[in-house]
């Protein structure tokens, strides 16, 4: 697990979070900026990017498998390298 460690508080993100992360970082998505997850992919990483949406690391879009990274998950995408 890799810790995030906003000012306020400490967050632990699970390995398929830490995933999901990695493959915004992949693509170099910036907060705002939507990534499309797709067939077995999205399968593969839906627990995990509910989690994120839970979080507010990430926003669901209205494209299916669209997801946006908020600040936060932007800051904890790369604080989680």
């Amino acid at each position: 697990m890799a810790i995030v460690e906003p000012m306020w508080e400490r967050v632990l993100l699970s390995r398929s979070e830490q995933r999901v992360l990695r493959t915004f970082r992949e693509y170099l998505v910036t907060p705002g900026e939507m990534l499309c997850f797709s067939g077995p992919k999205l399968e593969q990483d839906q627990v995990a990017l509910d989690l994120l949406k839970d979080r507010e690391f990430v926003v669901k879009e209205s494209f299916k498998g669209g997801y946006s990274l908020t600040q936060a998950g932007f800051a904890a995408m790369n604080d989680s390298r």
